[in-house]
């Protein structure tokens, strides 16, 4: 409970150090993670089923050889993929969105210096401090949060086509 508490004084701290944009680069990051964990979810819980599901209706049918038919594998196979690929679009903007937003924190820290500039002069160092350090841990917390969801956005995109191309080959071949 101790080591819990010492976390969230830490995240406390380096929200001060930062400024009011980490807030806002947690918010997009928790929104990210709950996206991603949603499709990693979708991915190896839900789909399996679902490809399943498709196969067994495809079989079903009498008729796999026509023009028709084929225009119905086609609309199976295109719901599946969009299926898999919902909310990927989503997640990779949030991914581009952490820079903007670390960006966004250095413009305000910016700007806080050159306020305290203006009323200290140049030579109060420590007064400046406050102002370098909302200029900074921004810029770092927003590229770490995208840096953090780049591998998974690209791997559920990848994903959804490598399944929507295998789902097509197993109805070509049944």
């Amino acid at each position: 409970m101790v080591a819990l508490a010492s976390f969230f004084e830490a995240i406390r701290e380096l929200i001060e150090l930062g400024g009011d944009v980490l807030w806002a680069i947690m918010a997009v990051l928790l929104v990210m993670w709950t996206l991603i964990v949603e499709r990693l979810w979708y991915f190896f819980k839900v789909m399996p089923a679902r490809r399943r599901a498709i196969l067994a209706e495809w079989q079903a049918r009498e008729d796999n050889r026509s023009w028709h038919a084929d225009r119905i594998k086609e609309e199976m196979v295109s719901q599946l993929e969009s299926e898999m690929k919902t909310n990927i679009r989503t997640i990779q903007t949030l991914i581009a969105i952490c820079p903007l937003l670390g960006m966004l924190g250095t413009v305000t820290g910016m700007v806080a210096v050159f306020d305290v500039m203006a009323i200290f002069g140049t030579g109060n160092a420590r007064a400046m401090a406050s102002g370098v350090s909302q200029a900074t841990i921004p810029t770092m917390a927003g590229m770490v949060a995208a840096l953090s969801g780049v591998y998974f956005g690209s791997y559920l995109e990848r994903k959804a086509d490598v399944e929507a191309d295998a789902l097509e080959d197993l109805l070509r071949y049944e």
